[in-house]
């Protein structure tokens, strides 16, 4: 009897401390968030950084080069966002007006050969393009509010690249544990390395081919379309929905029916090569989360830490499935929240 109270009181004051940990990071999410980009910029680039002292470069030398580089990637990222959200706020008011009179338009058409159906109203209440535009001025409001700490992130940055070096001797020495212990965190950072990285490079690509679709079609702001189909690619299965609508409505207001349809089979066509072809192939692994979990990760992550949290969704969800892996009292929660081939693996070593 005692034991099932002693498990009772531990499984409630575990829940009031996730819950207290949870809103601890909503609150200080203005400062976390730098950080943890910081953190993942610097498992991207510290393979790079090692490759580099392999080569005889001292260590903070190569740290300063490879951080230079990556500070000038976000600051010419920021330096598009300001502008571009700048330019796209002020001529939003008269593309929404235009946008409202097609939905209007459509409305009344469907409503007229639809003997004025009353539905057609809930409908045209429920269709509200307005809310994407919005919520792409939001999104990259707050991600250049974010890129505003970029001295932040790149002092942490080369601090934490400066550590890795380090970190194998430390920890040994605090725990005195052989390196053995290390080679679950090691393979998880490594993965999780790889998979920033991977993704990265081919969110670049998307980004890159969006701005030139929308450049070759004449819409407006085609560096922004491209930048938001570059940083929503970082986001599992609707970023790349929420990348193209806003420019596929934008092309039907500026250029015509004709042309919004190009834009939406470019947007397809891209977003299938790279998600169904070439990533997968370039990953050869999975995250190791199921996709129920990533999706529900999504909504968390943004509830947490906003549009932000997005971006960072897929490695946050790998660091906590990694940390519950660690202890055996959690690990089948791990398991819950891996994928089938986890629990395959799993099963195997039972």
């Amino acid at each position: 009897m005692n034991a099932v109270h002693t498990r009772k009181t531990s499984a409630i004051v575990i829940a009031a401390a996730v819950v207290v940990i949870i809103y601890g990071m909503q609150f200080a999410k203005a400062l976390l968030v730098p950080f943890l980009l910081a953190a993942f910029i610097a498992l991207m680039t510290v393979r790079p950084m090692l490759w580099l002292q392999k080569k005889r470069v001292p260590a903070v030398l190569a740290a300063l080069l490879i951080v230079l580089v990556v500070m000038l990637v976000l600051t010419v990222i920021g330096i598009v966002i300001g502008r571009s959200i700048a330019d796209f706020t002020a001529a939003l008011p008269g593309y929404q007006a235009r946008l409202d009179r097609i939905v209007a338009d459509v409305l009344a058409f469907m409503a007229e050969h639809l003997n004025g159906d009353e539905s057609i109203q809930d409908l045209g209440d429920l269709l509200n393009p307005g809310r994407v535009m919005a919520f792409v001025t939001v999104f990259l409001n707050a991600m250049r509010g974010v890129l505003t700490s970029v001295f932040l992130i790149f002092f942490t940055v080369v601090f934490i690249l400066l550590e890795a070096s380090q970190f194998k001797t430390k920890f040994v020495a605090a725990f005195g544990t052989d390196e053995g212990g290390l080679e679950r965190p090691r393979a998880f950072l490594v993965n999780l390395g790889r998979y920033l990285g991977i993704k990265t490079l081919i969110s670049a690509l998307t980004g890159i081919l969006a701005w030139l679709l929308t450049w070759s079609i004449g819409l407006d702001f085609p560096l922004l379309w491209g930048m938001l189909a570059f940083l929503l690619n970082y986001v599992p299965t609707i970023g790349s929905i929420i990348a193209a609508v806003p420019a596929i409505l934008l092309a039907l207001v500026q250029l015509g029916p004709a042309e919004a349809t190009g834009v939406m089979i470019g947007f397809v066509a891209i977003n299938i090569s790279f998600g169904n072809f070439i990533e997968p192939r370039l990953m050869g692994y999975g995250v190791g989360i199921s996709p129920l979990i990533v999706f529900v990760g999504l909504i968390f992550w943004y509830w947490v830490f906003g549009p932000v949290g997005m971006l960072l969704s897929v490695p946050l969800t790998m660091t906590v499935k990694l940390l519950l892996e660690s202890d055996e009292e959690t690990r089948w929660i791990a398991i819950l929240l891996g994928s089938e081939r986890d629990a395959k693996h799993a099963i195997d070593e039972a």
